[in-house]
């Protein structure tokens, strides 16, 4: 590789303290970074962000992948992105069940005036995202 050729994939590597959630060779990846959504391509340039509750994007060719993750952080190199997250899930590990759930008890706490609103929001952000990662992924050709 000379000195000006650019990676033509990027390794993303997803991991949670309990598993290995993704290790795949990918052209892009969007990223929820705390300070909004960041886009990297191969040859990006090196950083290191933190992450909020969102929607971690990739693709490889024509094909599309989703992941719901909450909080930690991402290295990015122009060859391999690294997140360490405290959840990451693929559609297929979501239970939809169970994040209709988490919505419905962060929502009924949010109305409670005691409750602790910020830790029900962040709940109601998190059950939000699952479900919306799970509903893409139902949608997507198989």
């Amino acid at each position: 590789m000379g000195s000006f050729d650019l990676p033509k994939k990027v390794l993303l590597q997803v991991v949670t303290p309990e598993r290995s959630v993704v290790h795949e060779e990918v052209d892009e990846i969007l990223l929820p970074g705390t300070e909004g959504y960041l886009g990297v391509l191969p040859g990006h340039t090196p950083l290191l962000t933190s992450l909020k509750i969102g929607e971690i994007k990739y693709s490889q060719g024509r094909e599309t992948k989703f992941l719901a993750v909450s909080w930690g952080f991402a290295e990015v190199l122009p060859d391999k992105v690294t997140v360490l997250a405290d959840l990451a899930e693929r559609p297929d590990d979501i239970d939809v069940a169970s994040a209709e759930e988490a919505k419905a008890r962060a929502e009924a706490m949010l109305k409670d005036p005691e409750a602790d609103f910020r830790a029900a929001q962040a709940a109601l952000e998190q059950a939000l995202v699952r479900l919306q990662v799970a509903a893409k992924q139902a949608r997507m050709p198989r």
